[in-house]
């Protein structure tokens, strides 16, 4: 799959490309296909996982590529796992411990409000486009925006995952709050940033 070059002017094209083209890779997969991509994943973050001791990750919406199995794979290696959680629509997000059973107010399942919340030193972060220097592309809703820069601060790796056709060779013109990213992992490997 293959994105628009040259790239499309702005941020809301480019996320309005991005979209589109996630849509149709991940409507063009078979389910088993999709399954051994993602655990391919999981694979690829292999080293991440053992080095860390709190994990955080996404509960994936229906395009997104999902970073469960390499949830799973930290918790059988005895790590503390987290996903995203909000107590309401204006609240912060915040990563709480434990299932993702309870529909969230956006209608993303999240662990119960009561479960324990965690600082990970690892979180597994949902994009739409990332460039080589780290800088990514999210939803819009500035949910990472906001979060980032404190775990970011109290020392976390921040590695964005997707399908390799969301790591782009064009850059993405940060904004100021932007927090650049460590890594980017797909099925397909995994790159590291320069500092």
């Amino acid at each position: 799959m293959a994105v628009p070059s040259p790239l499309p002017d702005s941020k809301a094209d480019l996320r309005d490309a991005m979209r589109a083209a996630r849509r149709q890779y991940a409507a063009s997969l078979l389910s088993d296909t999709r399954e051994a991509l993602e655990t391919a994943l999981a694979e690829q973050l292999g080293p991440f996982l053992f080095a860390a001791t709190g994990v955080a990750a996404y509960f994936p919406m229906k395009d997104e590529i999902s970073a469960l199995p390499a949830l799973e794979k930290a918790r059988a290696m005895g790590k503390t796992t987290a996903v995203p959680a909000f107590t309401d629509r204006d609240s912060r997000m915040t990563f709480r411990a434990g299932d993702p059973v309870d529909p969230g107010p956006w209608g993303i399942r999240q662990p119960p409000t009561d479960a324990p919340t965690l600082s990970p030193d690892l979180i597994l972060v949902p994009l739409l486009a990332i460039d080589r220097a780290g800088n990514r592309i999210g939803m819009g809703k500035g949910h990472y925006d906001r979060a980032l820069p404190g775990l970011r601060a109290a020392g976390a790796r921040l590695v964005g995952v997707g399908w390799q056709f969301q790591l782009l060779d064009g850059p993405i013109e940060p904004d100021p709050w932007d927090v650049r990213l460590d890594a980017f992992a797909s099925p397909d490997g995994v790159e590291e940033f320069p500092c």
